[in-house]
């Protein structure tokens, strides 16, 4: 692995483990809601990832870049979906009720979430198209695509399960049963704050 590669790899992990929605998504059910619950939404996350790494690979994302509109419509999805997790964290923190069971919650409604939650997310088209841009040579071949893809995608399962096994260990969730409200409150306000500013950037297009 050259050293270039490898800094874009690093630079891939920092930003997929910096504070956003899908690490507050992960962690917050992680902490309410177990270990399995955690790698659950975590698992749904990669593969939201994975999808638009593919499509980018294929050339969507210059596709959507050339009709705003497409663009424009997960935009608007993401935010929309981001202030529906707000809410739903926000009303967790006024009115806190029982920890949940993980099969109650259900395994596919968890990994739908974590997959919706990155499908929205209109900035990762354009992660993957940037990081692609970088990364490659003008006129890469195919296995260039895909083995810089598959690098990216086990950097992303490291972070993100990473993050699912963090939050679950034991100290962790006694100390979130402790506050539970006021983590909630900080998610609802945090989930609040990233669907408003998907709506007012000015995102390249």
């Amino acid at each position: 692995m050259s050293v270039e590669i490898a800094l874009v790899l690093l630079a891939w992990a920092i930003a997929g483990g910096s504070p956003g929605p899908a690490t507050l998504a992960i962690s917050g059910t992680a902490m309410s809601t177990g270990r399995r619950a955690g790698l659950t939404i975590a698992a749904g996350i990669v593969c939201g990832s994975a999808t638009w790494g593919v499509l980018s690979a294929l050339g969507m994302s210059a596709v959507m870049l050339a009709n705003a509109w497409v663009f424009e419509v997960v935009r608007y999805a993401g935010a929309i979906y981001l202030a529906y997790l707000a809410v739903k964290s926000l009303r967790k923190a006024i009115w806190p009720s029982p920890t949940v069971a993980l099969k109650s919650v259900g395994t596919v409604k968890l990994f739908s979430k974590g997959m919706l939650l990155h499908l929205t997310n209109p900035k990762a088209i354009l992660s993957w198209g940037a990081i692609y841009a970088i990364a490659l040579p003008e006129g890469a071949a195919a296995v260039q695509v895909w083995t810089l893809f598959g690098q990216l995608i086990c950097v992303s399962m490291i972070v993100f399960f990473g993050y699912g096994l963090l939050f679950s260990s034991p100290r962790v969730a006694r100390f979130y049963r402790g506050t539970q409200r006021w983590f909630e409150f900080a998610f609802g306000v945090l989930f609040g704050a990233a669907s408003l500013k998907i709506l007012t950037a000015k995102l390249e297009v």
